[in-house]
């Protein structure tokens, strides 16, 4: 039970650095609206940004419980928290969005969908860096 907590808090921590990766991207001109913003606004009619931010921080949470479930063998393997991030983001993109109807033909491409990809990848590598490793 203690590492599934654990699981869910480096979740928890990921999805909050996906959070700045995704203000910059903003800020920077790189993207014009982050996948849960976008989800809230098309089905709610606004965009509250503390709810936004928080159900994208308990998604993080669940997704850090389903790594924190994989077989010890492949958590230990350097490759398994950004492959694991990649494919969130893919079975987010291919399955999620569509069927909530968040997709048109000019979202996301490009530079935007770069940007959601590196910031699942940094999900992932929070996942599996902030462990705790075995002491040699």
């Amino acid at each position: 039970m203690k590492e599934i907590i654990h699981a869910k808090l480096r979740g928890v921590i990921g999805a909050m650095a996906m959070t700045g990766v995704r203000v910059f991207a903003v800020h920077a001109g790189l993207i014009r609206e982050d996948p849960p913003s976008r989800l809230t606004r098309k089905k709610a009619g606004r965009k509250n940004r503390t709810v936004v931010e928080l159900v994208h921080w308990a998604m993080g949470g669940v997704f850090g419980i389903g790594y924190g479930l994989l077989p010890e063998r492949i958590r230990q393997r350097a490759w398994s928290g950004p492959l694991y991030g990649l494919l969130v983001w893919a079975g987010f993109d291919a399955v999620v969005a569509p069927a909530l109807g968040l997709t048109d033909r000019n979202w996301p491409k490009g530079r935007e969908r770069a940007v959601f990809i590196a910031d699942h990848l940094l999900f992932g590598f929070v996942l599996s860096e902030l462990r705790a490793r075995p002491r040699e």
